[in-house]
């Protein structure tokens, strides 16, 4: 799965962590990402803002993986008819 929402979520994760982009892929563990709670924050946040979105708390606590998280994206982008580009 590479696309442009795949890859958008790879960078937001990378810059959210803060490690190379080269290092994440689509099968990427939050759990080998040491991703913590203050991480998943700022990460939500980031997806958020970028999307123009809210994330539902039940979504953000089912999310273990790059791919969970890019297909909740996806189903929560499809619902609510927002474009797959940064928010203006």
């Amino acid at each position: 799965m590479s696309d442009n929402l795949t890859g958008t979520v790879l960078d937001l994760i990378a810059d959210t962590k803060r490690v190379p982009r080269e290092n994440l892929g689509i099968d990427t563990t939050f759990e080998q990402l040491e991703i913590d709670s203050l991480d998943a924050l700022n990460l939500v946040y980031a997806i958020e803002e970028h999307f123009n979105i809210s994330v539902p708390d039940n979504v953000i606590r089912s999310i273990k993986s790059v791919r969970d998280l890019t297909e909740h994206l996806r189903q929560i982008l499809a619902t609510s008819g927002t474009t797959q580009n940064p928010a203006p």
